[in-house]
Formats: structure tokens, sequence, C-alpha cells
């Protein structure tokens, strides 16, 4: 018994405390431990299989926010399938570029096994784009078949024009297999089918008849062929093969109806402005008889003016006027019985 309460009260805390401390380190030392225990691990592994990779570079590398156990394996492949000379410090840039390090590996030991031309740089770029390096590998080895059109887009051939006017559908199948080369920047398969598509509606519409194609569909294969149209894209074509061809509408005899039916709405059109324009010019000189008449009406309103005129300056006698009144008279009966006599029309 501790004669002074405080004191002892003071011991109990510092045990308590010493205690605490005491925990904690045991706790960081297994932790240490198991740490190390893990890198060791690796480090034996990579070691046994000769993978060159530092006791202090797997430690470092949960710091450096690396997966030490990815970066291993993936190391141990590269050098079993005799790719040694791709250094650790590859991996890791990949690694902490966001890249696939599994992918980019497993894609670099195919193309070592198909005898492909592929080195680190390539490959690791390839995968930094987006692009699926695997299947790439896989369809430079085993190439693919691309159906034009394609299906997916609801279009299910590919309709042309030959010169005579018959339409014909067709549908092809493109073989190609991957230029890893052009994969980085290269036109994908949207491309190839637009293409093809192009250059197979322009073999048919340069075809005299659509007879000549249904009997040599080759010809279109050799001519798309003929184009390079695999230039600057991630494929190369192998070959073009015409699945299938049919003969559809009669485009040139539409054509042609449709353009006689329009001369005949052209020539209907121009022949009521032939007959508007009659019309109007027959109004024209209706107005104009009019107008003479008016001015004969006129004319004849003047006579009397004259013939008073006369009177009143001694040209014209009264004798002279009642002769020539019944001369008028005289005329006028004459022409009467001369139109009722003959039956023909007064002068």
């Amino acid at each position: 018994m501790f004669p002074n309460p405080a004191l002892a009260s003071i011991l109990m805390e510092g045990n308590n405390l010493w205690w605490i401390v005491g925990g904690i380190a045991v706790l960081g030392i297994l932790i240490f431990l198991v740490f190390i225990l893990n890198v060791v691990s690796i480090w034996i592994q990579a070691w046994l299989t000769r993978a060159d990779v530092g006791l202090l570079d797997l430690a470092t590398m949960r710091f450096r926010k690396v997966n030490p156990s990815t970066i291993v394996t993936n190391k141990i492949a590269l050098v079993k399938a005799g790719m040694s000379e791709i250094k650790t410090a590859q991996l890791e840039s990949h690694y902490l570029a966001g890249g696939r390090v599994l992918n980019v590996c497993r894609a670099m030991i195919a193309a070592k096994s198909a005898k492909i031309e592929l080195d680190w740089g390539t490959c690791a770029a390839i995968d930094l784009a987006g692009r699926d390096i695997i299947d790439a590998v896989h369809t430079s080895v085993n190439p693919k078949v691309i159906d034009c059109p394609n299906p997916e887009s609801g279009k299910r051939t590919i309709d042309a024009v030959a010169m005579d006017g018959i339409q014909l559908r067709a549908r092809a199948r493109v073989t190609v297999r991957t230029n890893i080369s052009q994969l980085v920047g290269g036109a994908t398969e949207e491309t190839i089918i637009a293409r093809v598509g192009e250059g197979i509606v322009s073999a048919i519409g340069s075809s005299p008849t659509h007879a000549d194609v249904l009997a040599n569909p080759d010809k279109i294969s050799k001519a798309v062929l003929a184009r390079a149209l695999d230039a600057g894209t991630a494929y190369e074509i192998l070959s073009i093969d015409i699945a299938d061809i049919d003969v559809g509408e009669n485009i040139g005899s539409r054509l042609q109806a449709d353009q006689a039916e329009a001369d005949s709405k052209r020539f209907k059109a121009e022949a009521e402005k032939r007959r508007a324009m009659a019309v109007a010019l027959e109004q024209e000189n209706k107005a104009k008889i009019q107008e003479n008449q008016a001015l004969v009406v006129l004319a004849e309103a003047e006579v009397p003016k004259a013939i008073a005129d006369s009177f009143r300056s001694g040209n014209l006698g009264i004798m002279d006027h009642y002769r020539m009144r019944n001369i008028e008279s005289d005329t006028g009966m004459r022409n009467s019985i001369g139109g009722e006599g003959t039956g023909g029309k007064s002068t």
C-alpha cells in the first residue's frame, strides 16, 4: 500500500500509458513484418524466375501506388516468353499511365508466338489509345470478316444502278486483318464499310448493263480491290466477296416516265400561256376596234359641222345640198333593191 494516494494514482496512470505505447509498437511491428514478408515472398518469386526485380523496387512500389503483384506476375510471363529486354520500369510507367499491363503483356507474348513484329512502345501506345490490343493481335493472326453493309445500321443491301437503268442490290463480305503499324490513328471498320460500299456503287454504275454484273460479279471485287481502299486504315483488306446480288427496280424507265410527265406538265403550261396570250391579244384587238369606231363616230360628227360652215361661207348652196341628199337617198334605195333582188349582201 502506498502511503500517498496521489502518488499511487500517478504511478497507475504511467503504467497504463506504457501498456498503450507497447500495444501500438507491437501492432506496428506486426504490420511491418506482414509487409516485409509480402514483399520478400514476391521478390523470392521474381528471383527464382530471374525476372530481375529488385527488393528495394518492390518495397517502394507501394509508395508509388503500383501493385507489385501485377508488375512481377507480368514481368515473369515476359521473361518466360523470352522477352527479358522489357524492363520493370516500362511496366510501372504503363501502369501509372492508366494502361492495362496484363493486356499489353499478353499481346506481346501472342505477337512473339505468331512472329509478328511488335515492340513494347507501339503496343503500349495502342493500349493507351483505347484499342483492344489483344483483339488486334488475334485479328492479325486470324483475319475476320466484315459484312458490308453493316446489318446493325438497318440497311441490308448496297443499291446501285447500271448504265441500262436497272437497279442492283448487292451484299459483300470483306476479309481483313489488323495492320498493327497503323492501328494508332488509323480508320476503323466503319471507314472500310463506307469505302467498299462506295466502290461497289461505282463499279456497278460503270457497267454497261446489269446482265454483265450478274454474269461476272467478280469484276466488282477486282475493281474495288484495285482502288486500295485500306489506305490510312487500321486494317489490310485481303479479299472482297460478293455474297449476294439481286435485281431491283427499273430506275431508268421510272426516271423516263417521271421526265415525260414533267415534260407534259411543262408543255401544258406553255400551251396555257399561249392561250392566255391569245385571249389577251383578242381583248386588246376588240378594244382597238371600239376605239376606232369611236373615232369614226367622231369623224362623222364633224360632217354636219363642215356642211354648216360651208353654208355660212357660201361655198355650198341650198340646191347643192338638196341634190346631195337626193343622191344619197337614191343610192340607199338602189342598194336596198339590189340586196333583196339578188339575195346578196348590200354594199
